[in-house]
């Protein structure tokens, strides 16, 4: 069977509800390798609830779909405050990128409960500014940032992460909407030990089949790279 858009691979899957410290109710997922422990954890932000980003925006689904079983990998997903999705909706209204740092505070609570290893953050867009903006706080190993726009993000918070011994990968498409490779370089000067990753082709949403499997290697390549190259078949 080919891994394409509409596949799901084998994993431990659980609805779950996050709670945050300001009283909402958030609803989400967690997918866990079937086989065996996870190797590390990926905490997924999503891009911006008023463009129609959701724990289901199509990268963040194939990620919960295939990286449990094609890398050992927990994958966390949820909805920001007032957001709908098939799972459900998420109590709270839309916090323009402040609010919602009490809804990634109550996923690295989950975390912490679960004990979940190694965990990153995975934003995608705005959820790229979540955790830049309030990652630094948390126990990470590094944050993964996919089409960033830095737009919420001053160059002081960016800034903040240098000489933290976070990792920090930017995933940058040629042709994004908002912030291409060149002008990246320039606005993460500020953060040298970032990880820029350049993506010929690429675009802010990364549609199509070619550009999912180029930017789940990337994520797979930072966070557990021994399962590397991912398979582009499964067995029926």
């Amino acid at each position: 069977m080919e891994i394409r858009s509409g596949v799901e691979l084998p994993a431990r899957r659980e609805d779950i509800d996050l709670h945050t410290s300001d009283g909402l109710s958030l609803v989400g997922e967690l997918a866990t390798p079937v086989g065996g422990t996870a190797v590390a954890t990926l905490v997924c932000l999503h891009p911006l609830p008023s463009g129609g980003g959701f724990m289901d925006s199509h990268i963040i689904r194939k990620a919960a779909a295939r990286l449990p079983a094609l890398a050992d990998l927990a994958v966390l997903r949820f909805n920001f405050r007032g957001v709908t999705s098939p799972r459900g909706r998420s109590e709270g209204e839309f916090g323009d990128g402040l609010a919602e740092r009490h809804d990634l505070a109550a996923a690295m609570d989950f975390v912490a409960q679960r004990a979940l290893p190694s965990p990153w953050l995975l934003g995608w867009s705005f959820g790229t500014e979540i955790a830049l903006n309030f990652g630094l706080r948390y126990p990470i190993i590094g944050a993964i940032l996919l089409s960033p726009p830095l737009k919420r993000s001053t160059r002081e918070q960016v800034s903040a992460w240098s000489g933290s011994g976070k990792r920090v990968v930017a995933v940058i498409p040629e042709f994004d909407d908002y912030l291409r490779p060149t002008e990246a370089r320039e606005r993460f000067a500020v953060l040298p030990e970032t990880e820029l990753i350049a993506v010929p082709g690429g675009k802010h949403l990364w549609v199509g089949e070619a550009q999912t499997r180029q930017v789940l290697t990337e994520v797979v390549r930072a966070v557990n790279p021994s399962a590397l190259p991912l398979p582009t078949e499964w067995p029926d």
